[in-house]
């Protein structure tokens, strides 16, 4: 359980990130005005990653994201926490935006957060979920723009990705393979596989 060490701690975003329908922002705006004007919040947004309510996870996984594009070097700060406790939640929205967050976060980790920035994403590639799988392609692609070993790496991992059965990991993985160079493999049949 994620829960926090004293039952009778509550973090002051969970009430405000918490209802209506589990694909809105609900007061996610709100709660990231409120930590834009007090830098020291920052900390307690990424602990209410802690919640066992998924939707109060994804709407975290938001608010950190907006705050990484204006300030990324707040959200730095936090790289530790966010490359341990928080990497190993099990929940697409949680691995889709570390994968953003590591492109954001790169000129501002250190050799070995970036090290271990590349071994998750290398681990959560294949994670069933699309959005996962492309953007995590995406992080990749990046950092092995400039780590030949990794493109090494990746670039059959791409090409296991051009059969997917989802069009947009297929075109992603098309399009990556591109990038790094790499011959692109004659697709399989995938004239019957189901749209997203």
């Amino acid at each position: 359980m994620r829960g926090y060490p004293d039952p009778m701690s509550v973090n002051r975003f969970e009430a405000p990130l918490t209802g209506g329908h589990p694909n809105s922002l609900g007061n996610t705006v709100s709660v990231v005005d409120e930590v834009l004007s007090d830098r020291s919040l920052l900390a307690e947004l990424v602990d209410c990653y802690r919640s066992d309510d998924a939707v109060v996870r994804l709407r975290v996984s938001s608010a950190v994201k907006r705050v990484a594009l204006l300030h990324p070097e707040w959200v730095a700060a936090h790289l530790d926490d966010l490359l341990g406790w928080v990497a190993e939640i099990d929940q697409a929205s949680t691995k889709w935006t570390l994968a953003k967050l590591f492109v954001l976060l790169d000129d501002l980790m250190t050799p070995h957060q970036r090290e271990a920035a590349i071994a998750l994403l290398q681990s959560n590639l294949h994670y069933n979920d699309w959005i996962v799988q492309n953007t995590t392609a995406e992080s990749l692609a990046h950092f092995a723009r400039t780590r030949p070993e990794l493109a090494t790496w990746l670039i059959p991992e791409l090409r296991v990705q051009t059969g997917s059965r989802h069009k947009s990991v297929r075109g992603r993985a098309i399009k990556l393979l591109a990038s790094l160079g790499a011959p692109i493999p004659t697709p399989p049949n995938t004239l019957d596989a189901p749209p997203l």
